[in-house]
Order: structure tokens, then sequence, then C-alpha cells
């Protein structure tokens, strides 16, 4: 007699495949602001151990921050498509940079200038769904050159995005 019914468990719980982080070096290349060995990264001024297309030494890397980096697309479990991986979205997410409210903030870095409209998209249409509020930024560039300093965006309740405003005149540190 056949088998009827929904399978409602499998007993061979399938492994997600690990996410790599190279060929990807969006991090390295200073798209997000840290400090590696004492030197500060910055857009326009790139990991001192970088080679251009990652780490000179990866599995010596620092661990803080270099090894301890959540990129919001290598984390387990993330919710990031495939097509977002830092080197082809061209946006590097931070998840739960901040908190407001209660609610966890995302934060969203360009490779480039800006995010491309495709991963912008794919980020409010999240922060929307999921009551995420989003924090994004776009690269200022004077006389050809990037600079250390971004302008810094909102996404999610009119509420927070009052905050934000706000914590910005203040000269309140985000992260």
């Amino acid at each position: 007699m056949p088998r009827r019914g929904i399978l409602l468990c499998s007993l061979n719980k399938l492994e997600p495949e690990k996410r790599e982080c190279r060929p990807c070096a969006g991090c390295c290349d200073g798209w997000v602001r840290m400090v590696i060995d004492g030197i500060p990264v910055y857009p326009g001024s790139p990991c001192p151990r970088s080679t251009g297309d990652g780490c000179d030494d990866y599995d010596n890397r620092p661990d803080d921050p270099c090894a301890h980096f959540d990129c919001g697309w290598i984390v387990p479990d993330s919710p990031l498509p495939e097509w977002m991986k830092p080197n082809n979205g061209k946006v590097i997410v931070i998840f739960d940079k901040l908190n407001w409210n209660d609610l966890p903030v995302d934060l969203a870095v360009p490779l480039g200038r800006r995010i491309p409209p495709r991963s912008l998209d794919w980020l409010m249409r999240r922060s929307q769904r999921d009551m995420r509020p989003l924090v994004y930024t776009e690269q200022i560039v004077a006389s050809g050159r990037f600079q250390k300093e971004q302008q810094v965006f909102g996404y999610g309740p009119t509420a927070f995005e009052r905050d934000l405003l706000r914590w910005r005149r203040e000269g309140r540190r985000l992260w």
C-alpha cells in the first residue's frame, strides 16, 4: 500500500554550503572604515595587507577586526541572496549594527560611490518586511578622491529617520 501524507521533516538534514570570502576583498579595499596594525583603512586607502585580490596572509590575518568581521553575506544562515556577495552586489551589509527601540538596525556600505539600485531595493524591502530599520551610506567624492566621511541615510519608520537625523546633528557616533 503506498504511503500518503506530507513529509514533515527529514532525518538527513542537509548542511548549508559554507560561504567563502574570497575572491571578494571589499572589506580589505577600505570600503568599511577600520584600523589594521595601527593604520587607518577607509575608502581610497585600503588595508596595508591587501593585494587587491584579498589579504596577503589570509590564514594569519588579524583577529580584530579582520577574522571577527561579521560580513552579513558570510554569517551563518545569512538572509542575503547569493547574488549579494559584496563583490557582486557592490554592498557590504552588517546586521544588528545598532539598536533602535528594541529593533535591530542593519548597516549597508557601498563598494564604490553608492549602493546599486537592485541591492538597495532588496535591502529596503527586507527592512520593511522584517521591521529592521536600515542605515546606509554613500561615499563623498571631492576632487576625484573618496573622502573619509560618508553621507548617512536612514530607511524605516519615520520616528527612526527623525532620530537618525537628530543623532547626526548632535554629532553622535553611530558605530
